[in-house]
């Protein structure tokens, strides 16, 4: 009895060709949990794409997806003087955010981060000159610029690109690739459009392999299921229940990230007003399951164990049975399965 990820297989790489074609030049991001699928997965999904480059997190994603994927690894996270060293191919790009981190690469492949809106690590545009002399000695690879999901100013994401690619070229730098992050399919073209000598290449993570939700979906496997009475007894904590119904345990507890979730951005009333209410349940211990039985979401008994949850269904719901499967909603970078099944 497990947690499963069930993939439609077809219509998941339909999507991936389909993203593919709007984004020519892509480089597939595998970083993290391998977004739900695991490294091993993507870095095969990456090599049936033909994809020439695929970019990982860290060093230690690049020193395990090696033996998988054939082609080149850009590491994402900045290169830091000091940093442990890590055996790697010649095939490793690494990012770099700082001209003394060019001078700390001699003879390595780099891509030259700059600093965009995010404000979260680049060069400057003050540093630009400083350039020139450091990476004669590593083997260029291109610029990067990674930009917010959200521009709540109004401002153009298009726009802040052209400034980056005006300061480039009047600092003199080469503009021959140009790796980007968080743009549209038309707003890449309008880029490639305006620079035709550069060649501009997406790095998309979420959007490849979690764009279409309906490919994919987790289910847990009821692996008991014991009626309760109001006011009987149960679980760590000897909690009462509060009425008639059936106490189901089903796949899925820490260790897979049910219960575990990343915080998220709130935007409006309604979604803020649904978060304080949720924190309110929660104080007393009334917490929603990511699980769905009978068309609704069901209630945690107690608090996820290790590997099982705990459900409450009341008793006006049709009785769980033991090996059944009850869909999860459950976020794929945050959550680890037991087994995939394409489908």
């Amino acid at each position: 009895m497990a947690l499963t990820l069930y993939v439609d297989t077809a219509r998941w790489r339909a999507h991936h060709k389909h993203v593919q074609e709007q984004f020519p030049g892509l480089v597939p991001v595998c970083k993290g949990n391998g977004y739900g699928f695991g490294h091993e997965r993507l870095a095969e999904e990456a090599t049936r794409l033909s994809s020439d480059v695929l970019a990982v997190g860290t060093t230690y994603e690049a020193a395990r997806i090696k033996d998988w994927f054939g082609g080149d690894l850009l590491v994402l996270t900045p290169y830091r003087r000091g940093e442990e060293p890590v055996p790697l191919p010649d095939r490793v790009i690494r990012s770099v955010s700082s001209v003394d981190g060019v001078y700390g690469l001699v003879g390595a492949r780099v891509v030259i981060e700059v600093m965009s809106s995010m404000k979260r690590h680049g060069i400057g545009e003050q540093d630009l000159a400083q350039l020139h002399a450091a990476i004669e000695n590593v083997r260029l690879e291109g610029f990067a610029i990674h930009l917010p999901l959200d521009r709540t100013d109004g401002s153009d994401a298009v726009e802040e690109v052209i400034g980056w690619m005006d300061r480039l070229r009047a600092a003199r730098l080469p503009l021959h690739t140009m790796f980007v992050s968080h743009l549209k399919a038309d707003e890449l073209a309008r880029l490639q459009q305006q620079f035709p000598q550069t060649r501009f290449r997406a790095r998309i993570g979420t959007r490849l392999w979690l764009g279409d939700h309906d490919a994919t979906e987790y289910r847990g496997a009821v692996l008991d299921v014991t009626r309760v009475a109001k006011g009987d007894r149960f679980g760590y904590r000897q909690q009462k229940a509060a009425s008639d119904g059936y106490l189901v345990v089903v796949a899925g507890g820490t260790s897979h990230g049910v219960g575990l979730e990343a915080p998220k951005a709130l935007h409006g009333v309604m979604p803020r007003a649904k978060g304080v209410a949720r924190a309110g349940l929660a104080t007393v211990n009334r917490n929603l399951s990511p699980f769905v039985w009978g068309g609704k979401q069901r209630w945690f008994a107690e608090p996820p164990h290790m590997q099982v949850s705990i459900l409450f269904v009341p008793s006006d719901a049709p009785e769980p049975q033991v090996g059944d499967e009850l869909v999860a909603h459950l976020r794929h970078t945050t959550t680890q399965f037991d087994r995939l099944v394409d489908r």
